[in-house]
């Protein structure tokens, strides 16, 4: 599987109680921080439900 690195580019202020916790589920707890995770069906679905909060490229 490829990885992909995330980065929350918006607050989480005024989102929903599930996107908070699809925000916390990835590890972003704060504007501009990043992570990696690999590209599993779980991982990008959460990805999904928070896209309009994150920005996602993938790590060769």
């Amino acid at each position: 599987m490829s990885k992909i690195k995330i980065t929350q580019v918006k607050s989480r202020i005024g989102a929903s109680k599930i996107q908070k916790a699809n925000l916390d589920s990835l590890g972003l707890r704060k504007v501009n921080q990043t992570v990696e995770h690999e590209a599993s069906n779980v991982i990008l679905g959460m990805v999904n439900k928070v896209a309009h909060l994150v920005k996602v490229e993938e790590v060769k």
